[in-house]
C-alpha cells in the first residue's frame, strides 16, 4: 500500500480516516479540496487541478482524500488502495454539522454555516455518486478495495495491531 484514495460521502470522515492513516504509515497526505478551492471560497481553473494532481500521482507514495468524480478514474488508474467510507446518509449529515465553526487542515477555510445546497448533494449521494463510484472500483480489479460501512469498521481496520497496514 504506497498509493491510496479515500473516498466517501461528504462527512464520512475522510479526512480523519486519512489523517490517522497517514500518521500509522507515513506516506504523504494530499487533500483534493485544497488542490481545488481557494481561501476565498473560488476554485482554480481545471486544468490548473488536474496539473496539480497529476504531479502528485507521478510520486511514489500518496494519500489522495477526495471524491472529485470527474477525476476518480484518473486516480484509480494510479493508485494500489482505495478505502471507500460508505456510510448512512445520518451519520454523513452529522459529520458535516459536526466540523461547523472548526478550523480543518483539509480545507482553506472555516465553514460557519451547512450550506443548503450541500446538505442536498450530501442527501443525493448515494443515489447519483455511489453507484459511479461502485462501477468504477469494479472497473479496476488491480486495486485493492476496502470498504467500511460504519465508523467502527472503520476504526477496527487501525486496531489490527498490523503496523505496516
Amino acid at each position: 500500500m504506497q498509493k491510496v484514495m479515500v473516498i466517501g460521502c461528504p462527512g464520512s470522515g475522510k479526512s480523519t480516516f486519512s489523517r490517522i492513516l497517514r500518521d500509522r504509515t507515513g506516506l504523504p497526505l494530499y487533500y483534493l479540496d485544497m488542490l481545488y478551492w481557494n481561501a476565498d471560497k473560488t476554485t482554480v481553473p481545471k486544468e490548473i487541478f488536474r496539473a496539480r494532481l497529476a504531479k502528485i500521482l507521478e510520486t511514489d507514495a500518496f494519500i489522495i482524500d477526495g471524491n472529485y468524480n470527474s477525476t476518480m478514474e484518473m486516480r484509480l488508474l494510479a493508485c494500489d488502495t482505495v478505502f471507500f467510507l460508505d456510510y448512512p446518509l445520518d451519520v454523513c449529515l452529522d459529520g458535516v454539522r459536526a466540523r461547523i465553526s472548526k478550523p480543518r487542515e483539509d480545507m482553506p477555510w472555516i465553514e460557519t454555516e451547512f450550506d443548503p445546497e450541500f446538505m442536498e448533494y450530501i442527501k443525493q449521494f448515494a443515489l447519483e455518486n455511489r453507484p459511479k463510484i461502485l462501477a468504477l472500483l469494479e472497473k479496476y480489479p488491480h486495486v485493492k478495495v476496502f470498504t467500511f460501512t460504519s465508523r467502527a469498521q472503520a476504526d477496527a481496520y487501525f486496531n489490527t495491531g498490523d503496523e505496516k497496514l
